[in-house]
């Protein structure tokens, strides 16, 4: 299991274009990937409404968990997608 933090820098959240962006880069990967807001709910990334039902915001730290298959190819994938575009 990889977990890594990242706090939300774009100015609108995680809302539907990148949410959908993310689903879509999460889907082909090997692995299960996990997003929590810290302190709050989390969501399996592969689901677009519960990503977006998190309501994450500019500013807000989130905790991501990368299980199964190729944790840290599919780590590095997803923090490097997580700096381009949230």
């Amino acid at each position: 299991m990889k977990k890594f933090e990242y706090t939300i820098t774009d100015p609108l959240g995680i809302h539907a274009r990148p949410a959908g962006l993310l689903v879509k880069a999460v889907k082909a990967l090997d692995s299960t990937v996990t997003i929590e807001k810290v302190g709050g709910k989390s969501a399996e990334a592969k689901k677009l409404m519960a990503v977006m039902g998190l309501g994450i915001k500019q500013g807000d730290t989130v905790a991501v968990t990368v299980e199964g298959g190729d944790e840290d190819a599919s780590a590095a994938a997803v923090e490097k997608f997580f700096k381009e575009n949230l």
